[in-house]
């Protein structure tokens, strides 16, 4: 059974040796400390062609992930004054602290995130900014149970359901992603939970 407490859960995405399961405001997602991001590149059978999400507490710890003008900082943090905590991804130009493996194919940006789910926000308040990316393996719908994690990952540890006061409402529909693209404007990658359009 890998069903443990939140300590334990806590303890170990810092540890940084295991990968993690928590809910989020959208689908469960998988954890892992960014530096040991290929952790979930194989458990996932993911190609790297498809980065992972940092995931923080809040905007100010994923700052120091990203590299900008002081213009480009201030757009970047109006649109998540906006949107963050919320379903909704930022892909920005990455800074040095992003570790190769979070985003293989192209080292230079970095997708950011703030869950609106209060335990996500409580255990990424402990641990730091996590790499995240949905509970499934690769091509596959998001597991959106304990249970079916449990079943598809033996090894990935999940909170016990008693852990939780209110346990968060899985949302089906994934995070809505957009790109910086360096001129002044976004670009939407995936339309998802918060709907957005840009000329």
């Amino acid at each position: 059974m890998t069903q443990v407490t939140l300590d334990t859960l806590v303890e170990a995405a810092i540890s940084g040796d295991r990968v993690v399961s928590f809910p989020t405001d959208t689908v469960p997602a998988l954890a892992v400390r960014p530096q040991q991001a290929e952790l979930i590149f194989q458990l996932k059978q993911r190609t790297p062609d498809k980065p992972l999400i940092l995931m923080g507490a809040n905007a100010e710890s994923l700052w120091p992930f990203v590299e900008g003008t002081v213009e480009e900082l201030e757009v970047w943090s109006q649109m998540a004054r906006q949107y963050w905590p919320g379903a909704l991804t930022l892909v920005l130009p990455a800074s040095e602290k992003v570790p190769r493996a979070m985003n293989p194919s192209d080292p230079t940006t970095i997708g950011l995130r703030v869950p609106n789910a209060d335990i996500a926000r409580s255990i990424l308040q402990r641990t730091g900014p996590l790499a995240t990316t949905s509970a499934n393996l690769s091509g596959m719908p998001p597991l959106l149970t304990v249970a079916e994690i449990n079943a598809q990952f033996p090894l990935v540890l999940t909170l016990d359901p008693g852990e939780l006061q209110v346990m968060p409402v899985a949302d089906s529909v994934p995070s809505t992603v957009i790109k910086w693209n360096g001129n002044g404007t976004w670009k939407v990658l995936r339309q998802g939970a918060v709907k957005l359009k840009f000329q």
